[in-house]
C-alpha cells in the first residue's frame, strides 16, 4: 500500500481526522490510528510528533480544525437566532404572564447589548487641585470657627 496521489495514507489520513475534526490528542489520534499496542508512550508521543512534522498532514489537520471551528460558529449563531426567535414569540404572545413578557423583553435586550453597565471611572485629581481644595476647606473652618464666641468654660 503506497501513497496516494494526495501524499498521505490512509493511516496518516485517519490520524490527521482524528486531531483535526474530533479534537483527539496528537497521541491518541495515533493510538487510534496505529497498532501501538507494544509501544511505549514515550515512542506515541515521539511518532505522533514526527507525523504533525509532516506538512501534508499538518495542512489537512489545520483545514479540518477550520472547518469543524466553522461548523461550531455556524450552530451558534443557528441557537442564537432560535433563542431570540423564542424571546419575540414569548414578547408578542404571552397570555396572561406580564412577568413571563417582561423577562422575555429583559432577554432580548440584554442579548443585543441593550442594557449594558456603564462605569464612570474619575481620575483622581492632580495635586494642585487637592491642594485648592484643602485650602478651601481649612479657610472655610477658620471662617466658622471665627463667628462663634470662644467661651472654653462651658467645655469643663
Amino acid at each position: 500500500m503506497g501513497k496516494p496521489r494526495s501524499g498521505i495514507t490512509d493511516k496518516q489520513r485517519l490520524f490527521a481526522m482524528c486531531v483535526g475534526s474530533r479534537g483527539m490528542t496528537y497521541s491518541a489520534a495515533y493510538a487510534e490510528a496505529y497498532d501501538c499496542e507494544n509501544m511505549a508512550a514515550a515512542t506515541i508521543r515521539r511518532e505522533a510528533s514526527k507525523l504533525m512534522a509532516n506538512p501534508d498532514i499538518t495542512t489537512m489537520v489545520n483545514r479540518l480544525v477550520a472547518a469543524r471551528e466553522a461548523q461550531g460558529q455556524a450552530s451558534a449563531v443557528s441557537d442564537r437566532e432560535k433563542v431570540l426567535s423564542k424571546l419575540r414569540h414569548f414578547l408578542d404572545h404571552a397570555e396572561g404572564a406580564d412577568a413571563m413578557k417582561i423577562r422575555s423583553a429583559e432577554l432580548l435586550g440584554k442579548s443585543v447589548g441593550l442594557f449594558k453597565d456603564v462605569v464612570e471611572q474619575k481620575s483622581p485629581a492632580n495635586s494642585v487641585e487637592v491642594e485648592a481644595k484643602l485650602q478651601a476647606k481649612l479657610e472655610q473652618l477658620l471662617a466658622s470657627s471665627e463667628d462663634k464666641p470662644n467661651d472654653t468654660s462651658e467645655l469643663h
